[in-house]
């Protein structure tokens, strides 16, 4: 045990008196390229996956060094590349998302900066607030930074000024509109019975609450293709949700929902080009994570 102790003091001190700022630099760009791997799938089915990639990678890696398994060392080398080249096929999905991430990130222009129209964010208030008290059910999301034209062309174009009475009409049960749901830039409703994708994620199946449909789904899948805020209204039981980056925070009221609208929308000072890039890649510090249901 001692000797086994003495080895393992010689081997750290024989890695630490080798250690340079290079070694260090180096160490921390592996780290950073891990780190940036586990947010962009944190909170999606490749989460799943990565953990039982892992799993068999370690169990494959501890049996193939066992000496007396030959025959079972011979076959895990020979299929090893062959599910190196498997991994990209198993998530293309999110590999996908993670490259159309980037591309937005590229765009650093300011016309493309959020909205920031305080009427804006009355509007939806109002009328959030209107539709849960009659339980109308109802999707609003409000473009950020990302376009959102390829959901546009899906439904109906409007163009007009945001105001409660309009997204009180347009969400009217069993009007030609109130399916799908309502996409506002800056001031403007741009359409309405606009088709959202779907979260695979899996996110509402862990939640015990069963009162969540496809509107909460499609709000979900917007979130977590864009940098787009969401809100709900629940047609079962009028319940106000708002989603931005895969994550819902639920059963606001009118005054939590609006607070939490200003601070996705309020003015701030324009960070750094690197900064900006870093915040668009890993949306780690928006406000709906810091208070979640």
């Amino acid at each position: 045990m001692i000797d086994l102790i003495n080895n393992l003091v010689a081997n750290l001190i024989f890695i630490f008196d080798r250690l340079t700022w290079l070694s260090l630099i180096d160490l921390g760009l592996v780290v950073l390229v891990f780190f940036g791997i586990l947010l962009l799938v944190r909170d999606t089915q490749a989460m799943v996956l990565l953990r039982g990639v892992l799993v068999i990678f370690v169990l494959v890696t501890l049996l193939s060094t066992i000496e007396v398994l030959p025959a079972f060392s011979t076959l895990m080398n020979a299929t090893l590349p062959a599910l190196i080249i498997a991994i990209p096929v198993i998530f293309a999905p999110e590999i996908r998302r993670a490259l159309e991430r980037l591309g937005r990130a590229s765009a650093l222009r300011p016309e493309n900066a959020p909205a920031r129209a305080q009427d804006t964010i009355d509007a939806v208030v109002s009328a959030a607030t209107r539709l849960s008290s009659r339980q109308h059910g109802a999707l609003i999301v409000l473009q950020r930074l990302d376009t959102l034209q390829e959901y546009v062309q899906t439904g109906v174009s409007m163009d007009a000024k945001v105001t409660p009475e309009l997204l009180l009409q347009v969400f009217y049960p069993n009007t030609p509109l109130h399916d799908g749901a309502v996409i506002i830039s800056g001031s403007r409703l741009v359409a309405a019975a606009c088709v959202m994708p779907l979260s695979s994620s899996g996110v509402l199946v862990k939640s015990v609450d069963r009162q969540m449909g496809l509107r909460h789904r499609a709000a979900l899948g917007i979130s977590e293709v864009s940098d787009a805020v969401a809100v709900v209204v629940s047609e079962e039981t009028g319940s106000i949700s708002i989603v931005h980056g895969g994550r819902m925070i639920r059963r606001l009221d009118a005054e939590r929902l609006e607070n939490i609208l200003r601070a996705f929308f309020r003015p701030a000072k324009p960070p750094g080009k690197f900064a900006q890039l870093l915040s668009r890649i890993f949306p780690a510090g928006s406000p709906d994570k810091q208070e979640k249901s």
